[in-house]
């Protein structure tokens, strides 16, 4: 529910943070300070959020980044993790839904498992922002009601890496895939992503896919299978850094550095110094620090102005 009076609503719309579905950066610190202002006068905006689990640096990086921003913006954050498992972080969105918020958002773990809850916080007027996966099929996203998604285009950064990874080879050989969680769209997409190019590579050789469910010791665990079943690979690529430098651990123990190439996604720091040092062929960005810091600026706003007023000045897909 709106908190301001109409006059600084008026005020806002006229400063136009969006124009034309772009966010103005003039318009944005108006906003910033008309929000800080508000905090200290009427105490700051309630906000639930969820990521899909902590223990990922690219999840956490996110927390920190959507703490920045809310304290810019005059938002106190109450976070509920998701553990990297769909039942617990179906839990903590319940208990979630008993609340009321000013605004929410989560990103889920795997697709249709919070489609309940989220569809009665909705309801309950909240303002909802999906961040980086989906939580329904697109157009169900819509049809409940959500504000916002705000996502990488995950095909695009598994198949920038994966085609480095495939010049390395030289276009030929063995190569193995690491898996995020498989009800994650996101890593679906990088699956996916990653067998567009090598269908256009007939002799690469694709020869194990498990999923690693974004978990360090899984990966590890996998790297040591992929090398005993298959002495020869080539490569391995992850869906994300955290597996990508846990499998490179592996490949170092086994004396196969320089036999194995291995490539991951999120260019979290120290993917980018591996990168540098040679460690890994590449990765791709996928910019926990936009997505976090949007969820709490689109969300702020809706609760500023009015969920009416929002859906008009806020693209649905980011």
């Amino acid at each position: 529910m709106a908190r301001n009076k109409e006059m600084s609503r008026r005020d806002l719309l006229k400063a136009g943070m969006f124009s034309g579905g772009a966010l103005s950066l003039s318009g944005l610190l108006t906003f910033m300070q008309f929000r800080q202002a508000d905090a200290q006068d009427n105490g700051p905006l309630k906000a639930a959020m969820s990521s899909a689990g902590l223990a990922g640096t690219w999840n956490a990086q996110g927390q920190e980044a959507a703490l920045a921003w809310a304290k810019l913006f005059g938002v106190e954050v109450t976070w509920f993790d998701g553990q990297f498992d769909a039942e617990k972080q179906r839990s903590a969105v319940d208990q979630m839904a008993t609340q009321t918020w000013d605004f929410a958002a989560i990103q889920p773990n795997t697709i249709g498992t919070l489609v309940d809850p989220v569809t009665a916080m909705i309801e309950a007027g909240t303002p909802f922002i999906d961040m980086d996966t989906l939580i329904a099929p697109f157009e169900q996203m819509k049809q409940i009601g959500v504000l916002n998604f705000c996502a990488p285009d995950n095909s695009f950064m598994s198949q920038s890496v994966v085609t480095k990874l495939v010049q390395k080879m030289g276009g030929k050989g063995t190569i193995a895939h690491i898996g995020g969680q498989p009800g994650h769209t996101g890593a679906q997409a990088r699956q996916q992503g990653m067998l567009n190019v090598l269908k256009d590579f007939p002799d690469v050789q694709l020869v194990d896919d498990q999923p690693g469910n974004w978990d360090l010791a899984t990966a590890a665990a996998l790297t040591e299978s992929f090398l005993n079943r298959f002495p020869d690979l080539n490569a391995i690529f992850a869906d994300n850094d955290d597996m990508a430098l846990s499998a490179r651990q592996v490949v170092e123990n086994a004396g196969m550095q320089d036999q194995v190439l291995i490539g991951g996604v999120d260019a979290m720091p120290p993917a980018i110094q591996a990168v540098a040092s040679g460690k890994l062929v590449g990765t791709a960005r996928n910019s926990a620090n936009r997505i976090h810091g949007w969820a709490v600026v689109i969300g702020a706003y809706a609760a500023t102005v009015g969920l009416e007023q929002a859906r008009k000045d806020v693209p649905f897909f980011i």
